[in-house]
Order: structure tokens, then sequence, then C-alpha cells
């Protein structure tokens, strides 16, 4: 990772945990990106979601990743988040099926083209995965 964090803190070194162990290589290169123009938000996003939020006891991680994606395909305009938490998704042990679902009762909450958008996010990320050409069971 490129972002150098001086007198590293326990917060941080946590959020660093976490964001390997959720969003593995793209998330670093998420931050490895912000790091190149804002150093000092790339911390933050280590520290605050990673390290506070995430890290926290309530929730397990399959759980907060299901909630992450359902509120990124309801903004409607957050498609390259989408698409890194959908893969998150499938590092924690969400299934495909389960993604897929999640989608679709956003139509219900968000609206049929929120809904729409989240599953070609899906599809393009499934498809990078090499599970492009796997149907859902009838």
């Amino acid at each position: 990772m490129m972002l150098q964090q001086n007198g590293a803190n326990e917060r941080f070194e946590r959020g660093l945990r976490a964001l390997s162990e959720i969003d593995g290589h793209a998330g670093e290169k998420v931050v490895n990106q912000l790091a190149n123009i804002a150093p000092d938000f790339a911390r933050y996003v280590i520290e605050f979601p990673f390290g506070d939020i995430y890290s926290r006891p309530g929730l397990d991680l399959r759980s907060r990743e299901i909630a992450t994606i359902a509120a990124l395909a309801a903004l409607g305009n957050a498609t390259p988040q989408l698409k890194v938490h959908i893969e998150a998704c499938l590092n924690v042990g969400v299934s495909r099926e389960e993604i897929v679902e999640v989608l679709i009762q956003m139509a219900v909450y968000a609206g049929f083209p929120a809904a729409v958008n989240g599953l070609f996010a899906a599809k393009e990320v499934f498809a990078a995965r090499g599970d492009a050409g796997r149907e859902r069971a009838a």
C-alpha cells in the first residue's frame, strides 16, 4: 500500500486489516488512487469506515456488505463504489444469488432504475470474476 501513516495508530491499523479482509486489492487500489491527490482523505477512508464502523461488533461483515450494496444501489449515483462492494460481498461469503436478490429488492424501495443499474453493475463484477455464464436456478 502506497499510503504511509506516520506514527501509525490503532485505528489506522485496524482499518487496514478490515480493508484488506473486505475489499482486498480493490480497496487498496481506491485508497492508493486517493493518496495521490488527497492523502489525508485516503487515511480517513481507512480510519473511519474500516477502522471505526466495519470493525464494530454489532454486525458481521456479510451483513455490513449487504447493507452497503443496498444503500449504494439505492443512491443511484455510486456505481464505481457499488462494484467495489459487490466484490467485497463475494469476498466475505455473500453468494451471487443473494447479491442479485438484494438488488432486485431495491426496485421496491429505490425504484426500477436503481435496481436495473445495480444488476448491471453486478453483472460486470461477476463477468470480471468469471461468473458471467452462470444462470440463476429457476
